[in-house]
């Protein structure tokens, strides 16, 4: 192999470590507002008036756009961020609202009648909750989420922009620095590529079990 092409690959590499990093974050620390969003959405009209402003905007607003005003925009309230922690703040508050569909959707899919026949039984809300509709959801919901995560991952190609050395940032720096355009981008995309496929393979193995164990 080139020299030249095999010193891409370790710059490359280090760039996903933070590609992954991020996504793997703003997934986590999304998710307790999506679940906060979710519960909004199925609550009374002053709790969904709120979360569907939040939905609208971050929904349907570009996601470059969101960069942007986190980490130019916030300074001037008096937050200074790290790039890449703004990075992963605002795809932390996007896939929030992404996720809070999936969860909502998830929640509905549980049959009316098996929650009703438990509150028949006497089990307590919470037990219901955590016993009959998280279970049911979760396994309605693993597809989607997978989904999610691999949007997530490609969407933080965009933190480039402010600077945050991820993969895509990584793959224009050896690009400029060897003149091997497309030996560097095309690392990236296989690289991104091996991520979706990796992410896709975890995500089904997690289903099947899920599927056994809810046989049993």
């Amino acid at each position: 192999m080139d020299r030249t092409v095999a010193h891409i690959w370790p710059a490359l590499l280090d760039g996903l470590t933070t590609t992954m990093t991020i996504s793997l974050t703003a997934l986590l620390f999304g998710a307790p507002l999506a679940l906060l969003l979710a519960a909004c959405a199925r609550g009374r009209r002053w709790t969904r008036v709120p979360a569907a402003l939040y939905l609208s905007f971050w929904r349907g607003t570009p996601i470059l756009v969101q960069l942007l005003i986190t980490f130019y925009i916030l300074p001037f309230l008096g937050l200074e961020l790290e790039p890449i922690v703004a990075a992963t703040l605002a795809l932390a508050l996007n896939t929030a609202a992404f996720q809070s569909e999936i969860y909502r959707a998830g929640l509905q899919a549980v049959p009316k009648g098996e929650i009703e026949a438990a509150r028949m039984l006497g089990l307590s809300p919470s037990a219901i909750f955590i016993n009959i509709e998280v279970p049911q959801a979760v396994r309605a919901m693993l597809p989607a989420l997978v989904g999610e995560m691999q949007a997530l991952v490609k969407n933080s190609s965009l933190v480039s922009v402010i600077a945050v050395t991820d993969l895509t940032r990584r793959a224009q720096q050896v690009a400029s620095s060897t003149f091997r355009p497309l030996e560097a981008y095309a690392s990236a995309l296989i690289l991104y590529v091996a991520v979706g496929i990796l992410i896709a393979a975890l995500g089904l193995m997690l289903e099947r079990r899920l599927s056994r164990r809810g046989q049993n």
